[in-house]
């Protein structure tokens, strides 16, 4: 499915929107260019999720957790200059089933990722008048659960806007705080 977001807060309305479909052990795959929002959905996504603490980009950390009614691993492999790096920092530990991963430029290492995941790909509006409009293309990818997972996304995000704008407003997003 395909949105289109005007705002900042819009693009972390969507992340809200995504997370209303996700339960622990899911995979989201954010990619983009540099200053596509990746970290802006995340933001929306894990605040849905019950994280209260400011979430910010972890390209020098490479891994950060946090803790919410659903705790959310947040992983760039931006840095990484290897994929046997992430076996050196224990990604694998990190699939564990008890959590949401959200893992920036994932696309990089897609080979190494769980075949079933959410992939959502972030660019900015060709042509908008707005710096933060952004077409986010959200797909879910995999066995069963991920075209269920499919049907969930497309009635969560469907249902914020039939037009494809989606509220600036976290609240107004069905399954959002």
């Amino acid at each position: 499915m395909i949105v289109r977001t005007t705002s900042a807060g819009a693009t972390r309305a969507v992340g809200a929107a995504i997370a209303s479909c996700l339960a622990p052990g899911d995979v989201v795959v954010l990619s983009g260019d540099l200053g596509s929002g990746k970290t802006t959905l995340a933001q929306g996504l894990a605040a849905a999720l019950g994280v209260t603490e400011p979430v910010v980009s972890p390209t020098f950390a490479i891994v950060r957790e946090y803790e919410g009614r659903v705790p959310v691993a947040h992983v760039d492999v931006y840095r990484l200059d290897r994929v046997q790096e992430l076996h050196d920092l224990g990604l694998e530990e990190i699939f564990d089933g008890t959590r949401v991963v959200l893992v920036e430029w994932g696309d990089l290492v897609s080979p190494v990722l769980p075949g079933d995941r959410v992939v959502v790909r972030l660019r900015p509006e060709d042509d908008a008048d707005q710096d933060d409009a952004r077409v986010i293309d959200v797909t879910a990818e995999g066995s069963v659960r991920s075209r269920s997972l499919e049907a969930q996304l497309t009635r969560a995000l469907g249902a914020v806007d039939r037009t494809g704008i989606v509220p600036t407003d976290v609240t107004d997003i069905p399954g959002a705080r």
